[in-house]
């Protein structure tokens, strides 16, 4: 009897030592309390104060306003709609359109979970958890790309289509990038392309690296924006933090946005920042 507790007590302290180097599976809960929600390497963790922008904050970009809106209002309904790809330019509102999603939609059970690229991996995962869930999410791929050794996107790819496991009629992908095909693009690629009949047909590097932005159903381009416009968004910045556009702030707009190389909504941003500090 004493060599069997023994080996009892041996057996629990294996156990002991196994669990301190192999931690325990994530059980992945979705708090009914949130409506925003963020990846983390210790699950689903909801966000109180999630960032709540206006989409009427957000100029000259009124067809994908309108398109994603519709998409959204789509998906809400329980009718087909499309997981969404917003590409284009840095700082022309991409990011912002989709958190616009959640005030616009304020009214309704949509949610919104972010995703790290580094968690792409895991996305069945976290899709088979949302799935439980009665209410609408959105998951948020923000900034995607992928470089070429990284294999990563099979699993966004396989999630998009392909897989066994279809994609819940409560889950939809939106994603940004500044990449169209999310993949980088070398002229070493083309060059392994072939006329056949008269047609080119792409080489298969081409095509793989195509196929993953091809499954995003919704394609929205974002693109840099003009002097013009970029001088409104600078002065509806102002207004909103009681300032005014006289023409020494507008040279002075001007000569940020050309030090900084780019003329877009989040260089409009932060010059009204810098702005600020420079009228204390």
């Amino acid at each position: 009897m004493q060599d069997i507790d023994k080996l009892f007590k041996r057996l629990n302290e294996l156990l002991d030592r196994v669990e301190t180097i192999v931690p325990p599976k994530q059980q992945l809960e979705t708090d009914a309390s949130f409506r925003a929600y963020r990846w983390t390497d210790n699950g689903l963790q909801g966000i109180a104060n999630f960032d709540r922008v206006d989409k009427a904050d957000l100029l000259h970009i009124e067809r994908q306003k309108d398109l994603i809106s519709r998409n959204t209002a789509q998906f809400l309904q329980g009718k087909p709609a499309n997981n969404t790809l917003l590409w284009g330019a840095r700082g022309t509102g991409k990011s912002s359109l989709i958190k616009a999603q959640l005030n616009e939609f304020s009214e309704t059970e949509l949610c919104v979970v972010e995703i790290p690229k580094s968690a792409t991996r895991q996305l069945f995962e976290v899709i088979k958890t949302l799935a439980n869930d009665n209410r609408k999410f959105i998951i948020y791929l923000d900034d995607l790309s992928f470089e070429a050794n990284d294999d990563s996107y099979k699993a966004l790819k396989a999630c998009l289509e392909g897989s066994l496991q279809p994609q819940p009629a409560n889950v939809l992908i939106y994603a940004t990038s500044n990449r169209r095909h999310l993949m980088p693009e070398m002229m070493k690629d083309n060059l392994d392309s072939t006329m056949v009949d008269g047609q080119l047909h792409p080489s298969e590097t081409i095509e793989e690296k195509v196929s993953l932005s091809d499954r995003f159903g919704l394609w929205l381009s974002f693109h840099p924006f003009t002097q013009d416009q970029y001088l409104a968004v600078v002065e509806q910045t102002l207004q909103s933090r009681n300032q005014k556009m006289d023409e020494d702030t507008r040279v002075e707009a001007i000569r940020f946005a050309t030090s900084r190389g780019s003329r877009s909504g989040r260089i409009a941003f932060q010059f009204a920042a810098y702005w600020a500090s420079l009228q204390d």
